[in-house]
């Protein structure tokens, strides 16, 4: 584990400005995919008659070694800058990145909007600056790309730059917090070094805006909340649920329960990477054993918390809900599954409570008969059965979840609040 603080980082945008040939170019410059590997890539997007796109390879390699099921080394997704650690939580050209963005056990702290020169704000950016915000990402890096197709003219970038600030305004995210920078992930301008081609542009190459993020303060003041991956049964020591913790810190000795399997009891031990630890805490991943919990009492989706502040279980919540794509209108009575952190669990739109004006989140309507593509709203959601989910203003990281149905994430939402059973 590298010693510098910890960063994740999502690379946002529309298909085809340029993701993936970003994502090869951050890994090359800093020294996580060795030459020789982009080499290879080179040589073979040639003989495809696709020169150039020998970055774009390396992402798409990885994409397909993932639709075979190959584990890959997830040090494929890293890289490291003078002051941080990153890790690339959206793997361009990965289908389920929406719901991984969401469901949290990826939320990224900050953000690169790639936006090309030559296309402009496209239907994408749009629904990931709105994600982004619905999200509580804070801080967005704009990487005006694709600046070698319009001969790094400067009127074109501030085109993009005016056109990317408005939309960010539109959705209330603070453009005082937003950075423009005007790149060529295929050239390599302005990514590890300034380019001579942009002498009109003064400010920070990506790598150094990357350095300037602000540092994300752990969670662990929030009381332990641990969503179990899986449970184990290890001879010699019983069972070992396993997961990864969220907020708060576990020790042996804690009390705990988990909900809404609604057992609990003394955490005997702990371990991380197989061995024992006195204590662990957000970000770690853990599997660890309780006195008197058997196999069958728990299951993946419990989410593990201290005995005295058990994990809330909705009877009902309330939440604020973002359609990204439907293929007819949402009403009350729509039954799709809900993803929150790994529990997976089908859920009724009991009512629909507002309309919000995606652009400022002002209410539009009060109980809409339906909701469609690219609409906001507050809704109330009935679990079909227990669901341990908290309020994003006590807990984000168990807040946010993802909704799915025939095969694709057609929304994303953040509970409001949580009506306990």
């Amino acid at each position: 584990m590298s010693e510098k603080p910890h960063q994740n980082l999502a690379i946002i945008g529309h298909v085809d400005h340029g993701k993936s040939t970003l994502v090869g170019r951050l890994l090359f410059e800093t020294g996580s995919v060795p030459e020789h590997v982009i080499e290879q890539h080179r040589e073979e997007a040639e003989e495809k008659g696709k020169g150039g796109f020998e970055f774009a390879y390396v992402m798409d390699n990885l994409a397909e070694e993932r639709e075979r099921g190959v584990t890959i080394d997830i040090a494929h997704q890293e890289f490291d800058t003078d002051k941080y650690y990153f890790t690339i939580v959206d793997c361009p050209g990965h289908r389920d990145f929406v719901k991984n963005m969401i469901t949290g056990a990826s939320q990224a702290d900050n953000a690169v909007l790639v936006v090309a020169a030559d296309d402009g704000v496209a239907p994408q950016t749009r629904e990931h600056v709105f994600l982004a915000r619905t999200l509580g990402i804070n801080e967005l890096i704009i990487g005006v790309n694709k600046m070698d197709l319009v001969d790094y003219e400067e009127s074109s970038y501030n085109e993009v730059r005016e056109e990317v600030t408005q939309l960010l305004k539109q959705v209330r995210f603070n453009t005082d917090d937003a950075e423009f920078i005007p790149i060529s992930a295929f050239e390599g301008d302005n990514i590890a070094e300034a380019s001579d081609e942009t002498d009109w542009y003064d400010g920070n190459t990506l790598l150094e805006s990357l350095n300037d993020l602000p540092e994300v303060e752990p969670p662990t003041d929030a009381p332990l909340r641990l969503p179990i991956q899986d449970v184990y049964t290890i001879s010699g020591i019983g069972t070992v649920p396993v997961g990864r913790i969220e907020t708060g810190t576990l020790e042996a000795g804690n009390n705990v329960s988990f909900q809404p399997s609604d057992v609990g009891g003394e955490v005997k031990t702990v371990e991380m990477h197989h061995e024992e630890v006195p204590s662990a805490g957000p970000g770690d991943n853990v599997g660890f054993n309780v006195r008197g919990i058997g196999k069958d009492d728990i299951r993946r989706g419990d989410v593990c918390g201290p005995a005295d502040d058990p994990p809330s279980v909705a009877e009902t919540f309330q939440a604020q809900l973002v359609v990204m794509q439907h293929p007819s209108v949402i009403t009350a009575g729509y039954t799709p599954v809900f993803h929150a952190h790994t529990a997976q669990v089908a859920c009724t739109i009991e009512s629909i409570d507002q309309k919000l004006d995606p652009a400022t989140g002002e209410v539009a309507e009060e109980n809409p008969d339906f909701i469609k593509s690219g609409d906001a709203a507050i809704v109330t959601v009935r679990p079909q059965k227990p669901l341990s989910i908290e309020p994003s203003g006590d807990i984000p990281e168990l807040g946010s979840f993802a909704v799915r149905d025939m095969g694709q994430t057609i929304a994303a939402g953040k509970v409001l609040e949580v009506n306990e059973r």
